[in-house]
């Protein structure tokens, strides 16, 4: 039989998202065991991206719920559209028609949770750590049974077991109830040759020179001790403004210097990059 990691990996890097053996086989085994996959990691580093891969791969729908302080249950699952309903009593009083029935699905504003629930998707819970403990608890409810109740309508269960990809940076540590309930990976920062493979897919037209002095430029950035070290997502958008101004006629070093802002984004960090910027090749 085909090896189904292998075969995974085929189909990431197809959608040009090159995964290192660990994250596949985390992956693998939370699509084949159903279980949330929890991903930590620093920002830039391809934890949001492989959801959306994830979906194309898969052929489903991408529902992403964004976390964030006071984030609630109500946000999250649904809420009744009450400027609607009003509208529809004044309507009815007008006409002297009966009101009629206002908690039908006429009146139900889906929010991403209950969205899951009604169509097959990969159900993306973004940056879970910037909500609430609370919300937190609730969403352990959620990912253990696949169904709520909305009170005037009944119990709604998943038509299809929602692929659920949950992501952290750390800004505060997670319920060890919720990590419990999934299939946890960190992501690292990639290999100088897997990041050259993703620049080289991301930045077409990047000569082979060029590819190699930018991930040796960043593996030197990220050894220097900086308030945020660079991530994946910030070397792609580096090398595409350098590879941008060199078609404008400036040389490569001078290119990437100059395209700096893209790279590290605290004042700090570039004082320090700048004076290490010839041990770096910039």
């Amino acid at each position: 039989m085909p090896d189904p990691i292998a075969q995974l990996g085929q189909d990431l890097a197809a959608e040009q998202y090159f995964a290192d053996e660990g994250l596949l086989t985390a992956a693998h085994l939370s699509l084949t065991l159903g279980r949330p996959l929890l991903l930590e990691g620093e920002p830039g580093v391809g934890k949001t991206e492989i959801a959306k891969v994830l979906a194309r791969v898969r052929g489903r729908e991408l529902i992403r719920l964004q976390c964030y302080e006071g984030l609630d249950a109500a946000q999250a699952l649904y809420e009744w559209d009450h400027p609607k309903q009003l509208l529809a009593i004044r309507a009815c009083e007008a006409e002297g028609r009966p009101v009629g029935e206002l908690y039908d699905e006429a009146y139900l504003m889906e929010r991403p949770l209950l969205r899951a629930l009604r169509t097959p998707c990969v159900l993306l819970i973004d940056e879970i750590d910037r909500a609430d403990s609370e919300f937190e608890a609730f969403l352990l409810e959620f990912l253990s049974d696949f169904q709520i109740t909305i009170p005037e309508l009944g119990t709604i269960s998943a038509v299809a077991r929602p692929i659920v990809v949950m992501t952290s940076n750390r800004t505060r540590e997670l319920h060890d109830a919720l990590k419990r309930r999934c299939l946890y990976h960190w992501i690292a920062f990639p290999d100088s040759s897997r990041e050259r493979r993703i620049i080289e897919a991301k930045v077409p037209g990047l000569s082979a020179d060029a590819a190699a002095s930018l991930v040796a430029a960043v593996t030197g950035v990220r050894s220097l001790e900086l308030i945020k070290p660079p991530g994946i997502a910030e070397t792609i958008e580096w090398g595409q403004a350098a590879k941008l101004l060199t078609d404008e006629g400036a040389e490569w070093p001078t290119a990437l210097r100059r395209a700096l802002g893209l790279l590290v984004k605290e004042a700090e960090d570039t004082e320090t990059v700048l004076v290490h910027a010839e041990s770096l090749g910039l």
